[in-house]
Order: C-alpha cells, then sequence, then structure tokens
C-alpha cells in the first residue's frame, strides 16, 4: 500500500514538473520581460514627447516590451547614459554623436565606441538670425559684428563655428558671445547682438516670438559652402526654410541641418534592433500625433545623415 502511494506520488509530482517545464517553454518569448529605457530631453522640448509616443509604440508592438521614456539634460548627457550602460535608447543629435564615436569636440579623448544607430528621425536646421533693420543678408558680413554662437561647448556652438569657418570667418573676426538662443533672442531683441545662431527644428518658438515684435532675416547658406560642409562633416545635410515660416519674412532660405536620430547601446541584439525599427516605422501616425516634427520622420529619410555604424539588425529593416 506504502509502495503504492509512494508511486503514485511520484508520478504526480513528475508529471507537475514536466506541465511546469512545458508551460515556461511554450510562454519564455512572450512571458519574458524586456526592459528598455529610453533617454529624451526636457519636458518642453521635442525629443521627450517623441520618446515617449516611442515608448508607448514599442510596448504595444513587441511582445513582453516595458519600454519607458525618461527626461534627461538631451543629447551629451544622453551619450554619456549610453557609454554607462544607465539608458538602452536614446534620441540624439548626429553631430555630436559623431563627434562622440570619434573623438571630437565636446569628447575629444572621450571617444565612445559602445553605441550604434538604429534610424535618423528628422531635421534640426541651422538658423542664423537677424533683425531686418541691421540690414545684414548673408553670412559673410557677419565680419565685426556681435554674434551670439550658442553656450560654450554646445553642439549648436560647434554648428556656428563649422559654417563660419565655411566663409573664411574665424572667432578672432567677430565679437563672439556665448549665449544660448533664448540668451542671444534677448540680446537680439534688445539690440546687444546682430545676429544671433540657434540649431533647432522649424519654425522655433524663440525665432516666431522675436518676429513678433520685430521684423527678422534668416541668413542663408550658399551651396557651394554647404556642399564643403557635408564634404568635411558627414553628419549635416541640406534644407530649405520655406517663405513664411515666420511672420513678416516671405524668402526661401536654404540652410543646412543636423539630423535628431534614434540610437541604442551595442547591448541591443540585432533581432531587437530589427523589432524597435520595424515597430516604429510602421506606426508613424502615432509619432505624428505627438508632435508636429512627427510627419518629418519617414523610412525613406531614416538613414539620411546617419554618422555612425548601425545595428545591423535596425539597418536590415531599411533595406528590405
Amino acid at each position: 500500500m506504502k509502495f503504492h502511494s509512494l508511486t503514485k506520488m511520484l508520478t504526480v509530482g513528475l508529471i507537475a514538473v514536466m506541465t511546469a517545464a512545458l508551460l515556461a517553454g511554450c510562454g519564455s518569448e512572450s512571458s519574458q520581460k524586456k526592459f528598455l529605457n529610453i533617454a529624451t530631453g526636457g519636458t518642453a522640448g521635442t525629443y521627450y514627447p517623441i520618446g515617449g509616443a516611442m515608448a508607448e509604440i514599442l510596448n504595444k508592438e513587441i511582445p513582453g516590451m516595458n519600454a519607458s521614456a525618461q527626461s534627461t539634460g538631451a543629447t551629451v548627457a544622453n551619450i554619456n547614459m549610453l557609454k554607462d550602460n544607465s539608458v538602452d535608447l536614446a534620441i540624439v543629435q548626429n553631430d555630436i554623436t559623431y563627434y562622440a564615436v570619434n573623438g571630437t569636440e565636446m569628447f575629444q579623448d572621450k571617444k565612445v565606441d559602445n553605441i550604434r544607430g538604429i534610424a535618423s528621425l528628422y531635421p534640426e536646421t541651422c538658423q542664423f538670425v537677424t533683425l531686418d533693420k541691421s540690414g545684414i543678408k548673408s553670412i559673410k558680413e557677419l565680419k565685426g559684428k556681435r554674434v551670439a554662437v550658442g553656450a560654450a561647448g554646445s553642439g549648436a556652438e560647434a554648428n556656428a563655428r563649422q559654417i563660419l569657418e565655411a566663409y573664411g570667418i574665424t572667432y578672432n573676426d567677430i565679437d563672439v558671445q556665448y549665449l544660448s538662443f533664448a540668451e542671444g533672442a534677448s540680446a537680439l531683441k534688445d539690440g546687444n547682438v546682430d545676429a544671433a545662431f540657434l540649431t533647432a527644428g522649424y519654425p522655433t518658438s524663440s525665432v516666431q516670438d522675436i518676429a513678433s515684435q520685430n521684423k527678422v532675416r534668416l541668413l542663408p547658406i550658399d551651396a557651394d559652402k554647404a556642399e564643403a560642409l557635408i564634404a568635411k562633416y558627414p553628419f549635416y545635410t541640406k534644407t530649405t526654410i520655406p517663405a513664411g515660416t515666420y511672420a513678416g519674412f516671405d524668402e526661401d532660405v536654404p540652410t543646412i541641418s543636423v539630423m535628431a536620430m534614434l540610437v541604442a547601446t551595442d547591448k541591443v541584439d540585432d533581432k531587437m534592433g530589427y523589432d524597435i525599427a520595424k515597430a516604429i516605422f510602421t506606426n508613424l501616425d502615432r509619432l505624428q500625433a505627438a508632435h508636429s516634427v512627427g510627419k518629418l520622420i519617414t523610412k525613406d529619410t531614416a538613414l539620411k545623415g546617419m554618422s555612425l555604424p548601425m545595428n545591423a539588425g535596425a539597418e536590415k529593416f531599411f533595406k528590405e
């Protein structure tokens, strides 16, 4: 009797173990949680709502995904967080990413090797703004003028320096003012600078604010200068700001842009890279609903201005 009871208990136990193992095996792909942290930017900026929409898409489209977007200090901070593996994905500017992977500019002697491209997103446009009453109509006329070039060590300041250099202008040739664009905009309105520079998606609210009180002019970048800049700095792309983008200024403005892009650490494997790219770029309507720049995010431009090696899975998706 005891023998039969023991045999029965062992049989039941063995069946339970096998059933649990079978269930675990069947559910492993979908039941295992995948956690991804997405670094964005300040809550008032563009990166934060776009990153939030991306997290929602990934959670809905990828089984077992638990993605979350977090507010950060934007590109430079994001790249350092990727380097430390404290985030998995980040929205960044392609020029600053180029500096990071090549160990130049603000990443001089601090090269970052563990990041891979997922996709280029939308252009962030280089804009030299002046008041119409200044009489300045071209970048070459900035020689000898007071120019706000961006905060010292910022990505915008590097853009301004490179563009001026294409026109043969160094900081020795201007009265350089290291001001963020918010500060530069105030200085422009107050007559304390002659021109101010920013890198941002257009229309930019701070430029709209200036244009609501003053007639503004955006300075064009000539085609030959744009081509020279792109040849030297492959992260730049040609852009035209349409006439009427800012109140009272009805001229098309040829210029250049850097690209906002989505990048990942090299710990995001190729399959996950493919799944991320596919989920986002087959649900672009959700990005468009999150922010107006969403309409500029397309599969056709996802490799534009790619300034670092790509995740092989993401690259495969875009080349299918």
